[in-house]
């Protein structure tokens, strides 16, 4: 497809690839990746067939193997549990969402009205879903090889950062509730919704004596996660450190 130098959109593009390391032998992959679902959720909005959402899905595969693979090599003596807290420190909304921003990923999409004035381009829900999407329209046009190259050398510094395991939310918040004689956690699924391949659920974590926390994510161990998070951090805020 012959770009035409003059369009702002198509320099735009060209900036990005320059980020990515990569000229797309297809554009319109990359201006897929950047249209975000908030779009076709307009009356008569429409996306690319292979869409933001289809790429964001892809783009979370190809995310997760190539941060599995380095933490792997990085840490060969971890055993699951840790390999399993540092990569899901690693691959998490926020940290996706600060490599989107590192190259001013949100400046490029295209976004709902709605969307951009709750301030989507810099949500790091929505950065990180960018990123991911992004990612796999890199993988599509420039193969295995051109995705792994450019995540590498994004997760370089971020895995060096891991040297310690993050602790697990849920175990901390277990040995902070036993060290203090109180009851053990109780977790509960409040709701779900989302669609089939971005499901979103919803728990409650209680500990009697405290008052009970929320939190949402895209499996029920990472909304139990989150929410141990939130109440532990409540409970030390309101009770002093452990």
């Amino acid at each position: 497809m012959t770009r035409r130098k003059s369009d702002p959109r198509e320099a735009e593009l060209g900036t990005l690839e320059k980020a990515l390391g990569h000229r797309f032998a297809d554009p319109t992959l990359l201006r897929s990746a950047l249209a975000h679902s908030s779009l076709a959720r307009r009356p008569g909005g429409a996306v690319p067939v292979d869409g933001f959402d289809r790429l964001e899905f892809l783009g979370d595969r190809v995310v997760g193997l190539v941060a599995a693979e380095l933490l792997l090599a990085r840490y060969p003596e971890d055993g699951e549990g840790d390999i399993a807290r540092r990569y899901a420190a690693l691959v998490n909304k926020d940290s996706l969402a600060r490599l989107a921003r590192a190259m001013d990923l949100g400046r490029f999409l295209q976004l709902s009205p709605g969307e951009k004035q709750a301030g989507g381009s810099d949500n790091p829900a929505v950065l990180a879903d960018a990123f991911e999407a992004v990612v796999a329209a890199l993988y599509r046009d420039g193969g295995w090889a051109q995705a792994q190259a450019f995540l590498v050398d994004r997760f370089g510094a971020m895995v060096e950062e891991l040297a310690v395991p993050p602790q697990d939310a849920k175990t901390a918040l277990q040995e902070w509730a036993q060290s203090r004689g109180r009851s053990l956690p109780v977790y509960r699924t409040l709701k779900m919704s989302g669609l089939a391949h971005r499901p979103l659920i919803e728990v409650e974590v209680k500990i009697e004596g405290l008052p009970p926390s929320t939190a949402s994510g895209p499996s029920r161990r990472a909304a139990e996660q989150a929410a141990a998070a939130a109440l532990l951090e409540r409970a030390r805020r309101e009770g002093g450190k452990t």
